[in-house]
């Protein structure tokens, strides 16, 4: 992945609820999702220097058991390597909750691949379409959605990883604070940054971004300047955070994750408060 992304927050129920990954020990944690991930893990590291497949990396995630068909309705480009596909769902009794990821079955592609689900469970319930954010990479089902998918192309789904969750009913949950730190190369590649601004208008003061660009060539656009910052995301930019309350989500390149990682520890998080995807 080319970007890099850390998300500082309290618990924030339900605020984006096609954007969230939840996680098991805590019942609902904003994240603002933006590409493409397979597999959740907790305070994991990354050592393994063969590549596994999707199915094989997530062997020991729970899935649904139904498989059901879906047929390709919109495809468009959210930036120069990021297509976002609209899929029909055929079956009436799919449901998926917010931050799941679904096994991607091709026809005539035999390794599955395993994507987030990128729009909201409202979205399926109203008009029966699901979303997906693919970034090109030279994975063959990547790849395929990239270079060969059209409208109408017919594919199958699975929902995986869905961990325990009672919404409401009375726990009391009251609405705290997020921060993202969202790093790319430019602005435009960016994803979802409209999105983003207008959470952050339609929340303030619950929802705060910085955007970081490490390679903009080009003026920045007026609506994005007060946003943006040039450089890497950096300690001084999260050691401001740091407390007993807050939790650390990442999500990025395995590089980036344990560099950000590392720059966490240095500054006193305790690791079951830090949160990442292994994907790779």
């Amino acid at each position: 992945m080319a970007h890099a992304t850390v998300y500082v927050g309290f618990t924030v129920p339900q605020l984006l609820r096609g954007t969230s990954r939840i996680f098991p020990t805590h019942p609902a944690l904003v994240v603002l999702r933006h590409s493409a991930f397979c597999y959740c893990t907790v305070n994991g590291t990354i050592k393994s220097k063969r590549k596994m497949d999707h199915l094989e990396r997530t062997a020991n995630n729970f899935r649904q058991e139904v498989i059901s068909q879906a047929k390709v309705c919109g495809i468009t480009n959210e930036s120069e390597t990021v297509k976002r596909l609209r899929l029909a769902i055929a079956n009436k009794d799919f449901t998926f909750k917010a931050g799941q990821w679904v096994d991607f079955f091709i026809p005539g592609v035999s390794i599955v691949g395993g994507f987030s689900i990128c729009s909201s469970p409202g979205l399926l319930e109203q008009e029966g379409i699901l979303e997906l954010a693919v970034k090109h990479t030279v994975h063959p089902p990547a790849h395929w959605i990239h270079t060969e998918c059209t409208l109408d192309s017919e594919v199958a789904l699975r929902v995986g990883d869905l961990h325990g969750y009672q919404e409401g009913k009375g726990n009391g949950y009251k609405m705290g604070t997020v921060k993202l730190y969202y790093s790319a190369k430019n602005t435009s590649e960016l994803l979802f940054k409209k999105n983003i601004l207008g959470l952050m208008n339609a929340f303030p003061g619950k929802i705060t971004c910085r955007f970081h660009v490490t390679q903009q060539s080009s003026q920045i656009c007026k609506e994005l300047q007060p946003h943006v910052t040039e450089g890497r995301i950096s300690e001084k930019d999260l050691e401001k955070h740091v407390s007993k309350d807050t939790l650390w989500y990442i999500c990025g390149p395995p590089p980036m994750i344990e560099s950000i990682s590392k720059l966490l520890s240095n500054i006193g998080v305790p690791r079951n408060c830090v949160f990442f995807e292994k994907w790779w």
